[in-house]
């Protein structure tokens, strides 16, 4: 069985920020209500891009599979949903406890993927391979990744909706108000 609760040789940030609509927002805050996507980096990949351990060794030619929930490690009003009626941020206070409850609910949904989470690189490859590059112009998103990618090949991915308990004892729900926040 597949391991899912392993993070990149780094620590996690001292908070996590998820930008969302109000509705959205509050049921994260409430539910710890998720949606996991499909990973589409959406951009040609550094020539020198692979895949490591646990996903393996392989050439990242093409979007890699996964399933991935997306964050960010510094405050920006910039991430806001512009389109949004009511943008919102979580503030995740204790990443730590937000990224294992999230790798063990994901593991009870799907048991034969295995996760990770890590730091996003910018402009460089990512020892983690494809998922976790993008480039130099993203590089104000400081986004930190979690993804999930199946044990055996699959030939298709849809999003999933994963709850992992209501993060209101350590996470807040702020308002855009025009300023970055702390």
């Amino acid at each position: 069985m597949a391991t899912s609760d392993s993070r990149a040789g780094s620590r996690r940030p001292a908070k996590l920020y998820f930008y969302a609509d109000r509705p959205s927002a509050e049921r994260a805050l409430q539910f710890g209500e998720f949606r996991l996507r499909p990973a589409n980096p959406g951009e040609p990949l550094p020539p020198d891009a692979s895949q490591i351990l646990p996903f393996g060794m392989r050439p990242a030619l093409a979007p890699p599979g996964f399933l991935t929930l997306s964050l960010s490690s510094a405050p920006s009003d910039k991430l806001f949903q512009r389109d949004a009626q009511a943008p919102c941020c979580i503030v995740i206070h204790n990443p730590e406890e937000f990224g294992e409850r999230m790798h063990r609910a994901v593991q009870k949904v799907l048991p034969l993927w295995t996760g990770i989470d890590a730091a996003v690189a910018y402009g460089a490859p990512s020892p983690l391979g494809a998922a976790f590059t993008k480039g130099r112009h993203l590089a104000a998103q400081k986004e930190w990744l979690f993804a999930w990618r199946p044990v055996q090949p699959q030939s298709s991915f849809n999003p999933i909706v994963i709850q992992i308990g209501s993060l209101e004892e350590f996470a807040e729900l702020r308002e855009q108000t025009g300023a970055a926040f702390s």
